[in-house]
């Protein structure tokens, strides 16, 4: 064999070794086919998620983008390194196992002149940047095993993010409904005593589907701000059994501190706790559900 052809060998032979060393067997850790599924799947969980439990998940969008820019980059290697093995492996197989042929020409093995030349030009060129070529590939294993290992731990962490909120996601439906907005209406002309009053009853309580407080002409304690209407339902409907427990919560809570915030009475489903002659009494019906104050809670200041 002549220099030319054994520099030509060596440099296939080095190629192909290089490639090889992506071949599953290699222990070279690679994303598995399945993590595009995976993320699939997931990603409907978190929109499940964000719809349950009131939208903007960024952190969880975040680690989506993250483990999908992954797992294009990953794709976009073994499409390289796939382009790099097909050619190289092919033409350094020719040349080993080549017995008893003229190795130049097992390798190239084509009728035409035309292509024959240009296939030992490619040999030459080849054997000439050995070296550098064999790096490249070589590089290219490299940045393919590290974008494997990224694909799947991004995978990873975005599987126990949705873990995560999937077990914890009743006590962040109480977190949300503590702390969404409360429709509020008569905010104006309210005493600084039933503001305070106000606060702290959402602080504790969280939101309602609204309060209404200051009503003009009003004759009563609505007409010079210092009632509240604490609605546990709205359009003149029965609250359900939780917002029923939760009205009677906050009445409870009112009257316990009464002393604190000066707290003048309480009125909830047909009944009045007034601080003056303390205890439940009934109140006349008033003819209607809301008049009867059955779907939300009236407390007045002093």
């Amino acid at each position: 064999m002549t220099p030319v052809r054994r520099r030509a060998l060596t440099a296939l032979l080095a190629i192909a070794g290089a490639l090889m060393l992506t071949a599953p067997s290699s222990g070279v850790p690679t994303a598995l086919p399945s993590d595009p599924d995976k993320l699939k799947s997931l990603t409907e969980q978190m929109k499940k998620l964000d719809k349950e439990l009131g939208g903007e998940l960024e952190e969880l969008k975040g680690i989506r983008l993250e483990a999908k820019k992954a797992l294009k980059r990953q794709q976009e290697l073994s499409d390289d390194l796939e382009k790099s093995r097909s050619v190289v492996s092919r033409l350094a197989s020719s040349q080993y196992m080549s017995v008893g042929v003229d190795p130049t020409l097992a390798v190239l093995h084509a009728g035409d002149p035309s292509q024959i030349l240009a296939g030992m030009a490619m040999v030459e060129h080849l054997s000439i940047n050995e070296s550098n070529r064999t790096n490249q590939i070589q590089d290219l294993v490299d940045k393919h095993a590290a974008a494997a290992n990224e694909a799947k731990l991004k995978i990873k962490k975005m599987e126990d993010t949705v873990s995560d909120l999937t077990k914890r996601k009743d006590k962040i439906r109480q977190l949300i409904a503590k702390y969404q907005p409360t429709p509020m209406v008569g905010n104006g002309g309210l005493t600084a005593r039933l503001v305070t009053l106000r606060t702290a009853i959402l602080d504790e309580f969280g939101s309602f589907p609204m309060i209404g407080c200051m009503r003009a002409g009003d004759p009563q304690d609505h007409g010079s701000g210092r009632a509240c209407d604490f609605m546990e339902s709205t359009g003149g409907t029965m609250p359900s059994a939780d917002r029923k427990a939760h009205g009677d919560a906050v009445a409870a809570w009112t009257i316990k501190n009464a002393a604190k915030y000066g707290v003048k009475y309480v009125i909830w489903q047909q009944r009045i706790y007034d601080m003056r002659s303390p205890g439940w009494a009934a109140m006349s019906d008033r003819g209607s559900l809301t008049a009867n104050h059955y779907d939300h809670v009236h407390i007045s200041v002093f």
